[in-house]
């Protein structure tokens, strides 16, 4: 590759990210003081740029934007240009999305906004085109335009800036003066039912038209639901929703057939063409929902999807030390000599190709069937592409084909004459083939960056998986990945999480020179992945560090006038607003999760006002939590689980017991919302017995492996066959 013509501050980062724009023509610094004081010394506006690594309409921006040299002249004469990592800095973000979404009605990436030297927002946008359109004004226009008026209008833009930072802060406060007490849980949950019942797709599964995302919250949402009423026509229907869902996903080309994992979203209602990104957040969750409708189900189709999630992520999303890398774009080269990058290059195939990688006959179809045929009819490929023009504004699919399945293995058997029975191993043979074929193509990029927060929602993934499917392995890989974040991600000194650490040069883990320390939902993800690491493992070490990070996270973020939690961390004066997220999307909001997790802490440790905190938050949350549920799916579940009180599932055993062991067995394979499980050893001087004295009065009768139901300290009769210990379990 030849020498770069320019190279900017961004050359000394380590966010993969920040470095695809290190050698853009414009003078772009990281977020930091060094950009805010030349911005106040040269009494300069700031141009503010978010995007992240795997967000397609960021790479459009800069191939039109800001690799044109003469846009660059105008960024860099007029302005302090500043570009960030959305998932390296959320705070930032969520800041002047705040903003964006206040004053435009929309949001997204990537984002543009203009900011005072003093960083108060005034205009903001997301993607804009280089050149006016007939519908859009240009970049160049726009800049031109702001840099016009802060030399004609200074003062009153700067008024200006002030009254909107007025009218964010008091829009942020009023979000959560919630009433004293925690909404009514029965009202809460029938509405958010209703609510995604109403918007349920009955064909497709999902919960919209089109775009649909996977959007795990809302399917646990209603297998709580459905737990908790079993035995009514809404609970059944609950159910069928979330598996119908979850089902529709594994057939479409959302999931990958052949490389495994799942993509971001898709762009239309029958979760066909993707947008092709794939992020970590999505397979950690998933993982973790395909295995609960397993546990639920007993249908091996659900595990067999989980176990193709943890395997894309074991193999492609893995760094060799244990940490969890970030995500991989949906851009690729088509060829190893191709000029530009295409989206979905690396998963869409011509008809031509499969059929010259399957040209066998098949033994025992109808006359003259080979391979291909079979699979390009399970399969959905056409001759001309299976992509509607209306799904590919850019004609980058045309003639391509998304994968996804189109019929049973009945029908596509009973189609070319074949012994169902014959079909999934022919079906295996094509996949490995084209799994094979695609090895040769150009790999997109790898964002190797490895998040706090992420990480636990993979962990948890992982831990469930291992649980649920009584896969040992899954375990161990959850606890190397645990192991990792406590050795790369935290500081003993100070009992601290750090948000990012990188993959440098020869595969070393590196850290940034100022490390950033962590925000809220790295608290509340890798809490909740350590509590399901422990129950999964029985490791008691994973229980302390957790407790220990609710300490800190108490510590740093607990909001006591307006209770609830917020982002990020008090302090730091470039951050212009503390918020408190009140969505859960395509992540759970923090707050929603740590409901859940403060409950579990408190079981665990005996610490009763962990419960009364728990339940502040959701009075905080009240009014949302009534009118739109929807909105929050995973606070509506936690409203249920407190509501109804954890129970403690105590095994007395011996850790290597059989009998301990088909006890343990029996609790993971029953899909419970409100449980907890505890191991008491017999260990005394051990973390649990010092936290919870009254498993010193629990015995294991005759000598067997016991099972106690506690809730509130309070113990059931003892049980030791797993038969009455899940009919305890499934009331």
């Amino acid at each position: 590759p030849s020498v770069p013509r320019h190279t900017n501050r961004l050359i000394n980062e380590k966010s993969p990210y920040l470095l695809q724009h290190a050698h853009n023509p414009v003078d772009w610094y990281p977020w930091g003081q060094e950009a805010f004081d030349k911005a106040k010394k040269e009494n300069k506006l700031i141009f503010l740029s978010v995007g992240y690594s795997t967000c397609h309409w960021c790479h459009v921006m800069e191939e039109e934007s800001f690799k044109n040299k003469e846009i660059g002249e105008i960024m860099n004469k007029n302005f302090v240009c500043i570009k960030v990592d959305r998932e390296e800095r959320p705070d930032v973000d969520k800041v002047y999305m705040t903003f964006v979404q206040a004053t435009s009605g929309g949001g997204g990436w990537p984002m543009s906004v203009w900011l005072t030297p003093d960083l108060k927002p005034f205009v903001g946008g997301t993607y804009f085109p280089p050149e006016d359109g007939v519908h859009r004004v240009g970049f160049r226009t726009v800049l031109l335009r702001i840099a016009e008026q802060w030399k004609e209008n200074k003062d009153a833009l700067l008024e200006n800036s002030q009254k909107i930072l007025e009218a964010l802060l008091h829009r942020s406060e009023a979000r959560v003066r919630g009433q004293e007490s925690p909404p009514p849980a029965e009202q809460v949950m029938a509405t958010c039912f209703q609510q995604l019942s109403s918007s349920y797709d009955e064909d497709y599964g999902g919960f919209s038209e089109s775009p649909k995302f996977p959007t795990p919250v809302n399917l646990n949402f209603l297998f709580t639901y459905w737990a908790l009423h079993r035995t009514t026509p809404e609970g059944a229907r609950a159910l069928q929703m979330a598996l119908h869902t979850l089902k529709m996903m594994a057939h479409g080309g959302i999931h990958d057939h052949i490389g495994q994992g799942f993509h971001r979203y898709s762009t239309d209602q029958h979760w066909h063409v993707p947008h092709f990104e794939k992020m970590l957040y999505d397979q950690g969750q998933l993982a973790a929902t395909y295995s609960r409708a397993f546990q639920i189900s007993g249908d091996e189709f659900f595990a067999d999807v989980a176990q193709d999630i943890l395997l894309y992520v074991s193999r492609d999303l893995s760094d060799q030390v244990g940490g969890f890398y970030s995500a991989e774009d949906a851009d690729s080269y088509p060829t190893t000599t191709s000029v530009e990058k295409r989206e979905g290059a690396f998963c869409v195939w011509e008809a031509e190709e499969i059929r010259a990688l399957l040209p066998d006959p098949v033994e025992g179809a109808t006359e003259g069937t080979t391979l291909g045929d079979v699979f390009m009819h399970h399969y959905g490929v056409k001759e001309t592409g299976n992509v509607s023009p209306m799904k590919d504004p850019h004609q980058e699919l045309k003639g391509k084909n998304v994968l996804i399945v189109r019929c049973s293995p009945e029908l596509t058997a009973a189609q070319f004459g074949l012994e169902p029975g014959r079909l999934g191993a022919l079906l295996r043979e094509g996949r490995r083939r084209l799994a094979a074929a695609r090895a040769q193509r150009p790999r997109p990029h790898l964002d190797t960056k490895m998040l706090a927060a992420w990480n636990g929602l993979m962990i948890s993934g992982f831990a469930q998986a291992g649980a649920a499917l009584a896969e040992q392995q899954y375990v161990s890989r959850a606890a190397q990945a645990a192991a990792f974040l406590q050795r790369h991600l935290f500081d003993p000194a100070s009992g601290r999480l750090l948000r990012s650490c990188y993959r440098g040069r020869a595969d070393a883990v590196e850290q940034s020179a100022v490390p950033i320390q962590g925000f809220l939902e790295d608290y509340v993800f890798v809490i909740q992945a350590l509590f399901d690491l422990y129950e999964a493992s029985l490791e008691q070490g994973w229980l302390e560090w957790a407790l220990q990070l609710q300490h800190t996270q108490d510590k740093l973020f607990w909001d006591p006038k307006g209770f609830a939690y917020f982002s990020s961390e008090a302090g730091d004066s470039s951050l212009l607003l503390r918020l408190k997220d009140d969505q859960d999307g395509a992540e759970p909001a923090a707050n929603s999760v740590t409901v859940t997790n403060l409950l579990r802490a408190a079981c665990y440790s005996g610490h009763v006002e962990w419960v009364e905190k728990a339940g502040q938050i959701l009075a905080a949350f009240s009014e949302r939590l009534q009118k739109i549920p929807l909105a929050l799916p995973e606070m509506a579940r936690a409203t249920a689980v407190f509501h109804h009180t954890l129970k403690q599932v105590v095994i007395c055993g011996d850790p290597q017991g059989e009998d301990t062991k088909e006890m343990l067995r029996c609790v993971h394979s029953v899909f419970s919302p409100n449980k907890v499980l505890v191991l008491a050893d017999g260990d005394s001087a051990g973390f649990l017995y010092r936290q919870l004295p009254f498993l010193a009065s629990l015995e294991r009768k005759d000598g067997k492996a016991t099972a106690y139901l506690c809730s509130n300290f309070a113990c059931s009769l003892p049980v030791t066959s797993p038969q009455e210990l899940r009919g305890m379990l499934c009331p």
